[in-house]
């Protein structure tokens, strides 16, 4: 190996990361048992590699030495205290020394699987859950998981400490259940999907607004849910609920990375392939006749894939599978969601009142989308001095780049124009 620039290696770790995180700590909990060594070790080689490469080159196979640097720290650590002996045996008759670094790609999809649904025990709340594995296996930070949960990061953090430690005390054990147990593992396992493929559809830090690699990963393990829970409608639901949104992924920015709104997308650029792989997903799943959240979601975000052109778009059709996701799922998300199409069916005027219930209800006092669509509907309207109100408070209610590019746009445009 030679040298290394400071920005290869910088993004050697940062594509690394995205890929090879949640295998790392995957299989450092399989053959430690502990959390926060394996997340913490594997930590320690990011911050080891982060030292050596510049001086000796990105390695042929960053990911093999990120693991076998996380492994040697977990090793070291635990001989550092009383109990590691006991582990050392455990993790000797586990994985041979040098077996643990080539396993197959099988046993490593296992690991995550094991993850997952370990995560996903009853005895957790779905909030823990659903956070624990985001941060484990995706390795999204404390803050992104927060924003995906719409709390602070002091109350994520506190609830994932929470978590690791029920585990620990619950022996919880580290496996994919028998089948008859994975029914109720399933809102949460579905749950932990469609977070890590939200994070990747809209990232909540970072300069991209869309990271191509946690929209695949997650789709990549609906797949392999949909493997081990064939006859489970919602899981091919969520399968094809990913799909139809990934589909749009090349149109989503232009080519300075800036967001652009479904309504002005070309939808040469949708990828035709992977809607129809999303269509099919749906019927399949619509065929069993027990419909849930995540096939209307679907349904919904099809009636925007088979549409030619925005015009063309059945928002009618949408407010009224809206009233059906409402009842499933009566979150105010969807409800946000369904005034958006309400405004679109029947004009803003229609949609403002929904949006004054909304936001006295307080439910979405820290959510962007909230001010930014009334801001949208005030422009439409005519009204600029209020629509310029609305877009200052989403602006204070968002951090990520590409989102206050779009809302600052938007609001120059407005005063420029006053």
């Amino acid at each position: 190996m030679t040298s290394a620039t400071t920005s290869e290696v910088q993004s050697a770790l940062a594509r690394v990361f995205r890929e090879e995180w949640g295998r790392i700590v995957a299989s450092l909990i399989r053959v430690t048992g502990d959390w926060d060594l394996a997340e913490d070790s594997a930590q320690d080689a990011f911050t080891a590699a982060i030292e050596r490469w510049p001086r000796e080159g990105v390695p042929r196979n960053p990911g093999a030495w990120l693991t076998t640097t996380a492994r040697h720290r977990a090793l070291d650590r635990l001989r550092r205290v009383a109990t590691g002996r006991r582990k050392l045996e455990e993790m000797a008759m586990t994985a041979g020394d040098e077996a643990f670094f080539e396993l197959a790609e099988s046993e490593i999809v296992d690991d995550r699987l094991r993850l997952i649904f370990t995560c996903c025990h009853p005895a957790l709340s779905l909030e823990a859950q659903v956070a624990l594995t985001l941060r484990t296996l995706a390795g999204l930070s404390t803050l992104e998981i927060a924003h995906a949960f719409l709390v602070s990061d002091t109350a994520m953090a506190q609830r994932l400490v929470r978590a690791k430690r029920k585990i620990q005390r619950a022996a919880i054990p580290y496996r994919v259940p028998p089948a008859h147990l994975l029914p109720e593992r399933l809102s949460a396992v579905c749950g932990v999907v469609y977070l890590l493929f939200n994070e990747g559809y809209s990232a909540t830090s970072g300069d991209e607004l869309v990271r191509i690699t946690l929209c695949e990963e997650a789709i990549r393990l609906g797949r392999t849910l949909v493997e081990l829970m064939p006859d489970e409608p919602e899981v091919r639901g969520l399968l094809a609920l990913m799909l139809l949104h990934h589909a749009r992924r090349a149109a989503r920015v232009d080519a300075g990375g800036d967001l652009v709104t479904l309504e002005h997308q070309d939808r040469s650029r949708w990828d035709r392939e992977e809607i129809a792989a999303g269509l099919a997903e749906l019927d399949r799943a619509e065929r069993r006749e027990q419909r849930g959240p995540y096939q209307v979601h679907a349904a919904i975000v099809a009636c925007h894939a088979v549409a030619s052109t925005a015009g063309d778009t059945d928002w009618v059709h949408i407010v009224a599978l809206y009233d059906e996701l409402a009842l499933l799922l009566p979150t105010p998300v969807v409800a946000l969601n369904r005034a958006v199409a309400v405004a679109m069916a029947w004009g803003p005027d229609a949609a403002l009142p929904l949006l004054d219930d909304l936001e006295q209800s307080g439910d979405l006092a820290a959510y962007h989308h909230l001010p930014a669509t009334r801001a949208d509907l005030l422009r439409r309207l005519g009204r600029d001095e209020e629509a310029a109100d609305a877009y200052r408070a989403a602006l204070a209610l968002t951090a990520a780049p590409a989102e206050r590019r779009y809302l600052q746009g938007r609001l120059d445009a407005l005063v420029s124009a006053g």
